[in-house]
Order: structure tokens, then sequence, then C-alpha cells
């Protein structure tokens, strides 16, 4: 009866649907945006900083050892007993990720009590809570409602009630699926239940959390099936789940052939977490050209259809592993990240394509109160211009990844070079997935692959020039593993490695149009909008940046293409130059229907576009060998 009070009051104080209103009440979410994965390190801990203000947030579960490290700092930092997860443990990857998890989760629970009691004061922890919740939350509303009330005694009840709906963001993982590599103990070779990533999946499994774990990178069969093993993924009677599945996906095709793998198990999908396959920090992962835009449509006209079918599939397979099967299917929240800058933006990413949240990454990079990145790194981001972050090949996984051109990393990693010394000495190996030369694999960025490799490169005898590029796709690779947990060390003077930090780090694009550092409360009512960190900076359209960064992409891919040109290839190319097309015609469009109503400037959107869309035709007039005109 509470329950349907508060509902039914929310519903006649502020025009939000019934279904809104559920969801914000029971999930208890009140913001419309998270904080992704960013890299090893520079999240590692961002829960126990902004968990408490209901901010959910994701950290990356690849290195134990640094998890251990932090944990031991927590535990001193909190006054709490610590004992130590060493190797000699059996399973000391599963054991040290889940009692840091538990670590978090309880500092974070007691972060909440302490809210729960301050008192509504300027600048009081509760005060900062209500505070930061965007303008048309419900709770935001009954809280500015109770600052009005004259009669103190209603007051306080209203404040009780608040205090009630007090809530911690969740607490989210991330696994990417590409690092599985398998273990070793005595030089034999453990079961791979001992994977890395199986590994991790057991500790986020087995700790405390009520939250999701993220999935990125695509399928890993193996992995996927690991789970049926853990009750919590399966949902109780009442249809609750206790440990979620999100899938980072690029496009409604990966969402729906990875639903599909899990439906079958009994297993639901929580969350579609959709992510610009360029506009994004790290690790990108480029569509055939299909742009954002009409990736987020799909989702939108198909989301019913998706949920139906697997929804389906979802109730044979309980049906046949004996379990309760549901009436009606769980609930599906659709969250987007990569490339959002504005509180425009945000606000019409939810309100059109009809999603629940938009993941801020990048720009969190210069908010020191949040996120781990040194002095020293912070103050080449805020300098760093269009040119500074590029999309690189120095991941050891041969997968373009975003960098900082004059990170220390990048840096070190050239003196290296200089200096007739390439790679670097591996301490971590998580990236350790090379059988060339060794028995054990080993890591491409390291020092003994790269030696063996250009040993062998020289023996070939090719013309300088060949000589020179083969060369450099050796040597270019950088630790990213080790490297991009370095700004941690720093600012916590902590080290579980001998030897030099220099820190990587792998902002987005985006980052470029934020140049100073930011506070956490500055970011968050820029994100809302209550104020305009961009507001003298000329910045184009998230739309328009991902086309500007996919038409570039394409135009480095002709010439990677050109000299292997084959009717593969061909077939390839225009599949990407056709999809670029259409994606042109879908936010010309757009402007004329949809962003007319908004703030946004129409002739400048479509003056852009035109000029995007005469450079492409100016690239395909310039490959006719392997493009058709069409």
């Amino acid at each position: 009866n509470i329950l349907f009070l508060e509902i039914y009051f929310f519903y006649q104080k502020i025009k939000f649907t019934p279904c809104c209103i559920w969801r914000i009440i029971v999930n208890k979410h009140f913001h419309e945006f998270f904080i992704p994965v960013l890299g090893v390190g520079f999240s590692l801990d961002t829960p126990i900083k902004v968990a408490r203000y209901n901010i959910a947030s994701v950290i990356s579960l690849i290195d134990d050892e640094l998890i251990e490290i932090v944990r031991e700092y927590y535990c001193e930092k909190y006054k709490l007993g610590y004992s130590k997860i060493t190797n000699k443990h059996d399973d000391h990857r599963a054991e040290r990720i889940k009692a840091y998890l538990n670590l978090m989760n309880y500092i974070v629970k007691k972060q909440i009590e302490e809210i729960k009691k301050s008192e509504f004061k300027k600048d009081s922890q509760i005060t900062k809570y209500f505070n930061f919740l965007p303008a048309n939350s419900p709770v935001k509303k009954e809280y500015t409602d109770m600052l009005k009330l004259k009669d103190e005694q209603k007051q306080k009840e209203v404040q009780i009630k608040l205090r009630e709906l007090i809530s911690p963001g969740a607490i989210e993982v991330n696994i990417m699926v590409k690092l599985d590599k398998d273990n070793y103990k005595n030089g034999q070779k453990l079961t791979h239940e001992y994977s890395d990533a199986m590994s991790a999946l057991r500790g986020f499994a087995g700790s405390d959390l009520e939250s999701g774990i993220v999935f990125s990178s695509g399928l890993n069969r193996k992995l996927f099936s690991y789970l049926e093993t853990f009750d919590d993924f399966f949902a109780k009677p009442d249809g609750k789940i206790k440990k979620k599945i999100i899938l980072k996906v690029s496009d409604f095709r990966s969402a729906l052939t990875q639903a599909k793998f899990f439906a079958k198990k009994g297993l639901w999908i929580s969350e579609y977490r959709v992510e610009s396959g360029l506009n994004c920090g790290g690790h990108a992962f480029p569509t055939n050209g299909n742009l954002l835009g009409p990736v987020l449509e799909e989702f939108k006209t198909k989301k019913e259809s998706l949920i139906s079918e697997l929804f389906n599939l979802y109730n044979k397979a309980l049906s046949l592993k004996k379990k309760e099967q549901f009436k009606k299917p769980h609930s599906v929240k659709f969250s987007l990240q990569g490339g959002i800058g504005t509180a425009i933006e945000h606000d019409f990413m939810l309100k059109y394509y009809n999603f629940d949240s938009i993941g801020w990454g990048s720009p969190f990079l210069l908010v020191p109160d949040v996120v781990n990145v040194d002095e020293k790194t912070l103050d080449k981001l805020v300098k760093a211009g269009e040119n500074d972050i590029y999309l690189s090949d120095i991941s050891p996984l041969n997968v373009p990844f975003y960098t900082l051109r004059n990170s220390d990393s990048e840096e070190a990693r050239i003196n290296r070079i200089k200096e007739g010394n390439p790679g670097i000495l591996c301490k971590k190996s998580y990236l350790a997935l090379n059988t060339e030369f060794t028995e054990l694999p080993i890591c491409i960025s390291s020092r003994r692959y790269q030696k063996k490799k250009i040993e062998e490169l020289k023996n070939k005898n090719l013309p300088d020039k060949l000589f020179e590029k083969e060369f450099n796709n050796i040597v270019n690779k950088a630790c990213i593993c080790k490297e991009s947990a370095d700004s941690l060390r720093i600012n916590y003077s902590i080290s579980e490695i001998k030897g030099d930090l220099n820190p990587c780090v792998c902002p987005g694009p985006n980052l470029t149009f934020f140049s100073n550092v930011i506070k956490f409360d500055e970011m968050i009512n820029h994100i809302y909008g209550r104020i305009n960190l961009l507001k003298s900076v000329i910045r184009p359209h998230v739309f328009i940046n991902e086309l500007k960064l996919y038409i570039d992409y394409f135009k480095n891919l002709i010439s990677i293409k050109a000299d292997e040109v084959s009717s593969k290839n061909n077939t390839e190319l225009n599949i990407f130059k056709s999809n670029l097309f259409d994606g042109i015609e879908y936010y010309k469009d757009l402007i004329e229907k949809i962003l007319e109503d908004t703030e946004l400037d129409k002739k400048r959107l479509n003056k852009e576009l035109m000029k995007l869309k005469d450079k492409l035709l100016s690239i395909v007039k310039r490959n006719k060998k392997v493009l058709t005109l069409t």
C-alpha cells in the first residue's frame, strides 16, 4: 500500500508515466548517466567516490594483483582488517576480486548510512545527494518541495521519507571477453576454469554485490556458458536477478546474436549498452560503416520484437532446465555511451531513442575527484588538441586503440626504440597470447617477442622501405595492461612491481573539447544542463563528429587494402561506403523531422553534414578501382 501511494503521489504531482515511476522506485536508480570502465586503473575505485550519490560506475577486472594492492590501501584507510591473498592460493585471482568487490560494497553501504544520518544543511552529504539528481527526477521534486514547506513537523516527516529512498549507485564490473588467457602453475597448464576471464567471472559471482557484469568485445562461448554454474545469474521466482548481465555492443545484430546465446541457456540480458564503434575511448571496434544514429534507430524500432523473441527462447530453456517459467519478460534497460558531450545531446538521446541512461566516459578523465589520473598526465590531457588523441595500433591485441600522443608511455616507447632496445620487460602478462616463438604464450609488446621478431625480419633481406614498415609494425606495441594503471600507482604511491611508471592513457576524441580540470559537481551540473562547460567551444554534434571519424577511418582502410584488392575486399569496402551514405541520408531526414524542435543549430548541422558528404564523394571518386560510384 505504501508503494502504491508513493507511485500515485508521484504520478499526480509530476507528469511521468506509471511505468517510469515504477522503474525509479523499485530499482532506486535516480540518475540518467553512469561512468563506464576507463581502462585498467583509472576507474578501479571510482565506486567508492560516486556510488554514495546513487551514481553507477564500472571497474575493470583485468589486474588482480593491482586489485589486491588497492584492497590493502583501502583496508588501511578505513582501518579494516587485511589478510593478504597471495599467489600460493589455488584460486587467488577469483578470491582477490571477490574480496575487493565485497570491500567496496561494505564501504559504500557505510557511506550510505552516514548520508542518511546527516542533516539537511548546506553542503552536507545528504544535501549533495539530492542536489546532484536531475531536475526531472520525482525524488528531486519531492526534495525541492520539502525545502519549501513552512510547517517544520511536515518537513521532518518528508525528510524521513527521503532518507528511506537513499540508495547507492551500482558497482558494476567489466570483462573484455577477448582477454581470456590460460594460466600455468609450475609449468603446467591449468584447466580453462582458471583462465583470466573465467576466474574474474567467478570472483564477481561469489561476491556480495547485487549489480551487473558488462561483457564487451564480442562473444566468448566458454565464458558465457560458465554463467550457468552460478545461481545468482538466474532469475528468482519473484523475477529478481541478483547478478545482472549487461552486453556492450556496437550494433543490433551483435546484440541479438549474443542475447540468443544467453536466452537458450535460461539467462536474461538486463541491459544492452550500445557504444559508438569509433567515438569512444580505449579499444575501438568500428562497425562496417554503420553509424550511431541508424544503429540507435534500429534498437528503437526493434526493442519490443527483440524482447519478445528472446523471451520465448528464454522460457523454453527454463522449461528444459526444470526451472520456473515467467508470464512476462523481466525488465530491460537500453543505454548508450560514446562521444556525448552536452546536456542537449544527452537529453535528445534519452527522449528520442527512448533510452534509459547515458555513459559519460572520457570527460571524467579530467575529474580528479572521481578518476585516477596523475598530475602530469592530467595536465597533458587538459592541453590535448585534436591531433594529440589518435586511433593507434599500439595495442598488443591488434585492435585499434585511442591514446594520447605525448603520454609518458608513448615517450618511453619511442626512447626505447631510439636506444636500440624496443619492447618492455613484461611483468603482468595479461595480454600474453602469442606462441609464435615460445611454447608458453608471451605478449607481442614484450622485449622478448620483439627481439625475436626483429631477428626474423632481418633475415628476410627486404628493401629498406618495406623493412622500415615491418619494423615499425613490430615495435609500435605498448604495455597497455601495466601502464594504463600507472596513474593510480603514482597517485596512491603504491606499486606491486619494480620499475619506472610511465602512464598510458586512453581517452576518446570527445575529450579534446574539454580543456580544464573539472570538479565532480561541475561535471554533474554540465551533464544535466545546469551549467555549460563548453559554452565558448565550437564543437560538432556527436553524430557529425562520429561521421567524420568514420570517413577518416574509411579513407585509411582503402589505403591499407589498396595493395591487396580482391573481390572480398572490394565488397567489404563498398558495403562500408554504402552504409556511410545511408547514414548521411538518415541524418539529413533526422535534422528536418526532429532536430528542428531542439536548441541545435539546424543550418550549421546541415552545412557540416553536406561538407562531410562531399568529402566522402571525393574519396569514392579518387578510388574508382575499388569502389563503385553508385
